[in-house]
């Protein structure tokens, strides 16, 4: 360990939309008129989660542990990375101490399921309801996601030494 007691990540996260029913967002099936094009559930608050947890103790990006290359994880759920992530860091004497995650879409609208998704990615990391932000917002019809071509999700964490 570097002296510190704490550590900052960042993560960020695109798909574009495509057939479905569906979306998977921070581990919730989210109702859509639209899916997302993934090799995994293609879950863009999970992995925006996976990468600022991997970046903020330097292992890598979600890619490099989880490659597209990879068929174990076509078609995984994005819920068992960031739970194989939050193993990383905890073999590491790190936990998460609050995370906080922006969704960036015009539709499906996020509100309705925001608690639903903090209290699964809560129950997966093991840390309490409080400690985990879910909010949106849009990009005011500007750019894909106005054009509603995908979904983005970024996000930051703050690590604890345990």
């Amino acid at each position: 360990m570097s002296g510190l007691n704490f550590r900052i990540g960042q993560g960020y996260d695109v798909h574009a939309f495509g057939e479905g029913d569906h979306v998977m967002l921070g581990g919730v099936r989210v109702p859509h008129t639209h899916g997302v094009l993934a090799h995994s559930d293609g879950d863009v608050i999970l992995h925006a989660l996976c990468d600022a947890m991997l970046g903020a103790l330097a292992l890598g990006d979600i890619g490099q542990h989880f490659p597209p290359s990879d068929d174990r994880w076509k078609g995984a759920d994005s819920s068992h990375l960031l739970d194989h992530c939050n193993t990383l860091l905890r073999e590491r004497g790190w936990q998460v101490g609050n995370a906080d995650v922006t969704v960036i879409c015009e539709r499906p609208k996020v509100g309705p399921h925001a608690l639903a998704m903090r209290e699964r990615i809560a129950a997966v990391l093991g840390v309490a309801l409080d400690c985990i932000s879910v909010k949106a917002t849009t990009s005011e019809k500007l750019g894909f996601t106005g054009r509603q071509e995908g979904i983005v999700a970024q996000a930051a964490v703050l690590l604890v030494a345990l």
